[in-house]
């Protein structure tokens, strides 16, 4: 750790000085937001007078009851990019220390940069188990836990190297945007790989790389015109952070005192007959006893997650954030969090994982949403994660039979509330994430099963994602432990017998489901009529789904037939999407199809087709 000393004589005495941590370590000039909160931390840096050179303003100096940080706040407003000097005075108004301060040079037109849409398809993938591209990172003498492949649970060592070396691979599949979970430290002793537990929020884990690593990275990423989408994590850090092992103040987390677990309620937030005391178990309870939940209404707290996060996005010139466990944090706190960086990028695009099964619990939390507005509450959240879509995805096709509410009607059921969602094409809709079972589990590797969750996720509104490794048709059982749902992806490391990210590497099945993904959304990519078009669906019949997607130039006719034999239908009845359509191109097989005729489709299978 580097320290700045500075000595000053003091008649016949000596006081020393110090600065261990500085955060932000640095700042931009011309941001939106002039106010820039400082924190400076060192033993009992609390009792100097803080000051700053060339007339820079110091509006407001913080101090708690940990006299090792002191809060300094300036205003900076028309400053120039340049080198600031902080100095420290003691109570004999003499300069005891001085700390430099860079402001640097924006990029040119950060502000206006452009987000992640509905025209974009999302990878996510978790570093540690993609690939590795750096075997010498793999264990680190300043990180606790070691790499380990045998320990399903443990670090495996892949790495941003491996992210980058496998662009190329991703962007093959049709993805424009990389959704990698956490890359900051994560220092605890067992299970850091996943990364939600950090222990430094400005510093990336030394067993992934560096900072430079990452924003080498985003580079590589911009150099393909992808976007690099941050996970970022508001509502608690790990119990190594090293500013929980001395607190700021006893406020800094939600204290009981000390630990008590949420009820995970997130309906409480919202739920006019909850109790108070529900509410606050819900959103002050910790997520696990290793994840201190931070303090969002803490104005000291909120201030330092928000510029976390704008510097992030300055610093690594990112594209957009997923929001962990967003619905869980103090809802007022989190949507100032939320507007700040939204008014600093106003086409940035945030989603925030809101695991909840009913649509208005969901719509509730995206931006100027009518049912938050009951309340007077906006979230600001450009985007929320249609979980209600992926439950009806995971065991719909093996349910042969439809019902009132079984088989495919679960699917048509979720798109009739739509209406509730202020911006239903930014919502992000997936079969499956890092946290639940793999669908190739659920489906047991059925192939044509795969095929119509994955036609679904590509052809409906919204922004589709798509998890590492189920493009090769990779499965994972959670009952076994997340570990068995986060498996390597094989050919990531050195000596791995099968390479999945060549074709000379692919097994034949392999290469079925591949070809399958990648010519779905690479045709999805150019397709503004499935982008932004209207979706009109109709009830289904024996188990079979029928949705257009359309616009003044362009229709798409989607069918699902998740019954277990052939069904044989007349167009007709679907005369009012067809329109004066004659034909249709099948996307995947380029096959043609009469639909002025009878159609027939084969058991457990789909069919996109372009009107023509």
């Amino acid at each position: 750790m580097k320290k700045l000393l500075y000595i000053a004589l003091l008649g016949t005495s000596v006081a020393f000085g110090q600065v261990q941590k500085t955060e932000p370590p640095f700042w931009w000039s011309g941001m939106h937001n002039p106010e820039l909160q400082v924190m400076f931390y060192g033993k009992n840096i609390a009792q100097y007078k803080p000051e700053v050179s060339d007339g820079v303003v110091v509006t407001n100096v913080a101090k708690t009851e940990n006299p090792n940080y002191v809060f300094v706040t300036i205003d900076t407003k028309n400053v120039p990019a340049k080198q600031l000097t902080f100095s420290f005075k003691n109570d004999k108004n003499k300069v005891a220390f001085t700390q430099k301060y860079d402001l640097k040079q924006r990029r040119e037109g950060s502000a206006t940069r452009e987000s992640y849409t509905s025209a974009d398809m999302m990878y996510l993938l978790m570093p540690d188990r993609f690939a590795n591209g750096n075997a010498n990172n793999d264990s680190t003498k300043d990180t606790n836990e070691k790499a380990n492949r045998e320990n399903l649970n443990g670090r495996h060592g892949g790495d941003i190297q491996g992210i980058i070396d496998h662009l190329d691979y991703i962007q093959e599949l049709g993805a424009t945007a990389v959704w990698a979970t956490p890359l900051c430290e994560d220092n605890d002793p067992r299970g850091s790989y996943h990364g939600y537990g950090q222990s430094d929020v400005y510093k990336i884990d030394p067993r992934y790389g560096t900072n430079e690593d990452y924003l080498r990275l985003s580079a590589a990423v911009k150099k393909r015109k992808m976007k690099l989408v941050l996970d970022y994590v508001t509502n608690h850090w790990g119990a190594e952070h090293w500013m929980y092992k001395d607190l700021p103040t006893y406020e800094w987390v939600h204290q009981f005192p000390g630990y008590s677990q949420s009820n995970y309620r997130m309906t409480t937030q919202f739920d006019v007959n909850a109790s108070k005391t529900d509410k606050r178990q819900c959103v002050d309870g910790w997520f696990v006893p290793s994840m201190p939940d931070l303090n969002q209404s803490n104005p000291l707290v909120l201030k330092y997650l928000t510029q976390n996060a704008i510097w992030w996005i300055e610093y690594a010139d990112l594209d957009g954030f997923r929001v962990d466990t967003y619905s869980y944090n103090d809802k007022e706190g989190i949507s100032k969090w939320t507007k700040a960086i939204t008014d600093e990028y106003p086409y940035f695009n945030i989603v925030g994982e809101v695991w909840m099964q009913n649509p208005a619990h969901m719509a509730y939390w995206q931006k100027d949403s009518k049912i938050g507005a009951i309340e007077s509450f906006n979230s600001y959240l450009p985007s929320v994660m249609d979980f209600s879509l992926y439950d009806a995805l995971q065991w719909v096709f093996n349910e042969d039979n439809s019902g009132w509410d079984n088989g495919v009607q679960k699917v048509y059921n979720n798109f009739t509330n739509d209406f509730l969602y202020p911006n239903i094409n930014s919502i992000l809709v997936f079969a499956e994430n890092h946290d639940t079972n793999r669908i190739n589990q659920n489906y047991k590797g059925d192939f044509k099963k795969y095929q119509m969750a994955m036609a679904i996720v590509a052809t409906v509104r919204g922004i589709p994602q798509l998890y590492y490794g189920s493009e090769i048709g990779m499965a994972g059982d959670k009952g076994k432990g997340d570990g068995d749902i986060r498996h390597d992806f094989p050919g990531g490391w050195k000596g791995d017998g099968n390479n999945a990210f060549t074709k000379a590497g692919r097994t034949a099945e392999q290469q079925q489901y591949f070809d399958f993904t990648s010519k779905l959304f690479s045709w999805r990519k150019g397709k503004d009529v499935i982008h932004n078009g209207k979706t009109m669906h109709f009830l289904p019949d024996n188990n079979v789904y029928v949705y257009f997607r359309y616009n003044d130039k362009e229709t798409v006719m989607v069918m699902v037939n998740n019954a277990a034999e052939s069904r044989t239908f007349k167009t007709t009845r679907f005369a009012e999407g067809i329109k004066t359509f004659k034909n249709g191109t099948d996307v995947i097989t380029g096959k043609m199809v009469d639909v002025t005729k009878d159609i027939t489709i084969e058991p457990k299978s789909v069919l996109v087709l372009e009107l023509n």
